[in-house]
């Protein structure tokens, strides 16, 4: 499997190049690359190999992740985006839409999962997208905003809520009453393709309900949360590794007052801040990743806790790194300034530091 990791990790290395700030200043990835990657399965590396997937676990996974984020996160964030939607294809689909969906996520189509709402950020409960059966079809009615990779999806799974409880709806793109709105500018993860999408009354077949339908919304939150917050984790880890081999290089080759500047005692600190929060990292997402392959009891606790530890760090290791290389960090277009923009979106998306420090707190009362 090593072996295999690392042929998909040099592919994408070669594939991106140098070209990672330019798509950045650009706000938008080539659709060719996001295709070709989708189509060697290498968006999807989770999905079992009876679908048509690598099959890799998520400790694989992991490593293969880093590696894209630290080459480009808006490329990281669409990997993120269609792993959320295979992996909750696979655990709230019916054995049919599994056979049907997960072949077409792990050979191309690019999908985009709908959770927030203008009014429904952290607080998910407050979705107000609604779905109805109408007969022998649905009607879905909604807003949506910030979907990741929403600007080149196929599909779209869409949390709404249906009756008492809640659906994820798989949505095609060209149905009538599909509307997606490009965000303009964002902070970070600039060619991510995020987008605000609008369903106005939009009509569908009755199989396009996960699952059927009427699951807890909370249950559908979670589920896909969960591959979502690992996999944003482990391009933390991307990240900061992208920002230690900047800062070090600038630090070793940059001389000031006579010595190399990582001789000084406040830059070395810097440093080695910066290689500490790599590892503290890594290790928070390996554990979760272990927890994950062997389905362990404390998996929840430990995917908040890599999401927690690696968006804090991404975001301080990032702002060290420009601290680090000062005006030659500090232009757009450089790699530490990318970061710098990227990990503080890390801090916000897939549940914002402070609602993971709200989840480990209640985790920490309940082993008095």
């Amino acid at each position: 499997m090593r072996e295999a990791v690392a042929a998909a990790a040099s592919a994408v290395t070669e594939l991106v190049g140098g070209r990672a700030d330019d798509w950045d200043r650009a706000g938008r990835l080539p659709e060719d690359v996001v295709r070709e990657l989708g189509a060697a399965g290498r968006l999807t590396v989770q999905i079992p190999a009876d679908y048509g997937g690598p099959g890799w676990n998520s400790a694989d996974s992991g490593e293969f992740t880093a590696h894209v984020g630290s080459l480009c996160s808006s490329l990281r964030s669409v990997m993120t985006s269609q792993g959320m939607a295979a992996w909750a294809v696979e655990r709230l689909g019916d054995p049919a839409q599994a056979a049907d969906l997960l072949p077409r996520l792990a050979s191309g189509d690019l999908a985009a999962v709908a959770f927030s709402e203008p009014q429904a950020g952290s607080d998910l409960s407050a979705i107000e997208a609604t779905v109805t059966v109408e007969g022998n079809s649905l009607l879905l009615t909604g807003r949506k905003k910030w979907v990741t990779a929403a600007d080149y999806a196929d599909l779209f799974l869409v949390v709404a809520r249906m009756g008492e409880g809640g659906a994820v709806v798989v949505v095609p793109r060209a149905a009538p009453g599909v509307r997606v709105r490009r965000v303009a500018d964002p902070l970070g993860c600039r060619a991510a393709g995020h987008a605000d999408v609008a369903f106005d009354e939009v009509r569908l077949p009755l199989g396009s309900l996960l699952g059927g339908g009427r699951q807890p919304l909370s249950l559908l939150v979670t589920t896909a949360l969960a591959y979502g917050r690992i996999s944003v984790a482990w391009g933390c880890v991307g990240i900061l590794r992208a920002c230690v081999t900047a800062a070090a290089g600038h630090a070793g080759s940059r001389h000031q007052f006579g010595r190399p500047l990582g001789q000084h005692q406040l830059v070395a600190r810097h440093l080695a801040d910066l290689w500490t929060a790599e590892q503290v990292a890594t290790r928070a997402c390996e554990y979760a990743s272990r927890c994950w392959d062997d389905n362990a009891a404390d998996l929840a606790t430990a995917i908040v806790l890599a999401k927690y530890v690696g968006a804090e760090h991404a975001a301080k290791g990032a702002a060290a790194a420009v601290q680090v290389l000062a005006s030659a960090g500090a232009q757009d277009g450089h790699v530490v300034a990318r970061a710098y923009r990227d990990a503080k979106l890390m801090e916000i998306i897939e549940g914002s530091n402070e609602v993971c420090q709200l989840i480990l707190a209640d985790h920490a009362l309940s082993r008095r």
